[in-house]
Parts: structure tokens; C-alpha cells; sequence
């Protein structure tokens, strides 16, 4: 699937639009994968790394701290398996305010996910987050834990929880998603 970089706010597009062209300009493309992301997507990717008892601790936790919606984004997405690809529930991920995106390495024409794959001594993803962190983004691949190299967003905070209260993301998200 390709992102949409429309659906993106306009300083993050502003400023991946020129990330993509410095990548480019120095060989290596990173095509645009996922951007916006609802929090339903966002609950799957979560869950994916759980167990049950964790899962079922997240639900009770956020419901009593009044966001339900976040609650049953996890919830309604069923059992999911697979590596851990995210720390962030439902809402607290940048994806779902338009202000993160992920993207692969393209080479010969092939989606290439490799980090320690090179051509011409470099690997796309290094070039990628240097290039997005002299920029001032946050980029997922030079994080000191769960290494996201796909990744860059907007803001340095790891979450919306430094600007938003739980209960106000768990509005937003409803009336964005709901």
C-alpha cells in the first residue's frame, strides 16, 4: 500500500516532501508506505506482541482511566501474532494525527527492508534517518530502543500524552475514527 502524504498535516508533508528528495538526491529512494493510520491498524500492530493477560490489562487499564474508545480499538481487532513493530496503543502513536511516516528503501526496483544492506557503501535507511534528523524529525531508526528505521515523525515526544490528557486523545480519536 502507498501512503498518502495529502492526509498528512501540512508542516509534516512539508517537511517529508523534502526528506524524500534528499534521499533521492543522494541515490537512494524511500517510497512513502503508511502515514495516516487509524487507530484500529495502530491496535493490531500493538496487540501483535502481546499476550492475552497483557492485552486484557490495557483494556481494564484504559477503560478505567476513561478513554473506552482506545479501550476498543484494542479490543475489536481480535488476536493478532507476530514481532513487536510498536510500544504505542491507539492514539498515542503520531501516525494517527497525520504527523508520522513510514517508508521502504526501493533498489533495482524491489521494496528492500535491509539495514545493513549497501549499495556504494551506504544503506537507504542510514541516509533516511540522518537526513530526517538534521531536519529536526524524529526518526525511528536512531531511537535507543525498538529500532523503527521505517519510521519518522514530526514531533521529538515519544507521544501525544506531553500536549493531550489520555481523555482528550481518547475524544479525538473517536471523533477522527469512531
Amino acid at each position: 500500500m502507498a501512503a498518502d502524504l495529502n492526509l498528512l498535516t501540512p508542516e509534516f508533508k512539508a517537511k517529508v516532501d523534502v526528506l524524500l528528495q534528499k534521499c533521492k538526491d543522494q541515490g537512494f529512494e524511500m517510497r512513502p508506505n503508511e502515514g495516516l493510520r487509524d487507530p484500529f491498524t495502530q491496535g493490531k500492530y500493538w496487540r501483535q506482541s502481546r499476550s492475552s493477560e497483557q492485552i486484557a490489562a490495557k483494556v481494564a487499564d484504559l477503560k478505567a482511566q476513561g478513554a473506552p474508545f482506545l479501550a476498543f480499538c484494542i479490543e475489536s481487532v481480535g488476536p493478532q501474532h507476530g514481532d513487536p513493530v510498536t510500544n504505542a496503543i491507539p492514539g498515542l502513536g503520531w501516525h494517527q494525527w497525520g504527523e508520522a511516516l513510514d517508508c521502504f528503501w526501493v533498489v533495482n526496483g524491489e521494496a528492500v527492508w535491509s539495514t545493513t544492506k549497501k549499495v556504494n557503501g551506504k544503506n537507504g535507511f542510514q541516509i533516511y534517518a540522518a537526513a530526517a534528523s538534521q531536519m529536526g524529525l524524529s526518526a525511528g531508526g536512531l531511537w535507543t530502543s525498538l529500532k523503527d528505521w521505517p519510521h519518522v515523525q514530526l514531533r521529538q515526544a515519544a507521544n501525544p500524552l506531553g500536549t493531550f490528557t489520555l481523555q482528550q486523545i481518547d475524544a479525538e480519536m473517536k471523533k477522527r475514527f469512531g
